[in-house]
């Protein structure tokens, strides 16, 4: 389902609305909301709204379990940090307990980092298949989303999980959730904003099939895409 609205800040407001359903659906439901967060500047506004005085009480944050789409395997106090990011932004405000928060160990190894990680997420669902009410996702300008990148050999992996990706280009690793676990998420919300991804979202959504060049197209199910005007423009329905 695509979503487009006239402007960023309207985007954030919608998002952030979706959030709190599917937080208090998955609650209701179970007893708890297990998210996977996404990390960059876009994300970043969505979680200050959330921790805002206007929306904090609408969710119960002592529910909630917080993952994480991709991390770059940078020391934790790292400026360029998902998890960082994200502590600032959302945990912090909302005096986020520890035990509620699962983030990549980047002091491992790239392919332990990764191991660890798959063990710490199927730990928290105990015997069940590792299932998430929602994973938020962005889009880079080339099409990727978490650290599932063009021409990079986890595109190629079938197995729901963890992996390691080195960035040649940038000389990091990153870890990533495998496109198949992100496509067992009960939802999935790309965020999406600014002209500058209107080429990407329109070769997404309405390009050749070529998952190799826009790794984005290997994300099914239940997706939401939140867009505003101008990173819908290229898009012909």
């Amino acid at each position: 389902m695509v979503h487009v609205v006239e402007e960023p800040t309207a985007l954030l407001r919608e998002l952030a609305s979706f959030f709190v359903t599917k937080a208090n659906e998955a609650i209701a439901a179970h007893g708890d909301f297990n998210v996977a967060l996404s990390g960059g500047n876009s994300p970043k506004k969505l979680y200050e709204l959330l921790a805002s005085a206007e929306l904090s009480s609408q969710v119960a944050w002592d529910k909630v379990n917080f993952f994480f789409g991709d991390e770059r395997l940078l020391p934790a106090d790292s400026p360029d940090s998902n998890a960082l990011m994200v502590r600032k932004a959302l945990f912090e405000p909302l005096q986020i307990p520890e035990n509620q928060i699962f983030q990549v160990n980047t002091t491992l190894p790239p392919a332990q980092a990764a191991q660890d990680y798959a063990e710490r997420i199927q730990a928290q669902f105990s015997s069940a298949d590792a299932v998430f009410d929602l994973v938020l996702l962005g889009l880079g300008d080339d099409a990727h989303t978490a650290s599932l990148f063009p021409g990079t050999s986890v595109l190629e992996e079938q197995a729901a999980g963890v992996k390691e990706v080195y960035l040649e280009q940038k000389q990091v690793y990153r870890i990533t959730l495998t496109a198949p676990l992100i496509n067992k998420a009960k939802a999935i919300a790309f965020l999406v904003y600014g002209a500058s991804k209107a080429t990407a979202v329109q070769q997404v959504l309405e390009g050749e099939k070529d998952t190799h060049t826009y790794p984005a197209q290997l994300i099914k199910g239940n997706v939401h895409w939140f867009l505003d005007k101008e990173a819908a423009s290229l898009l012909k329905k």
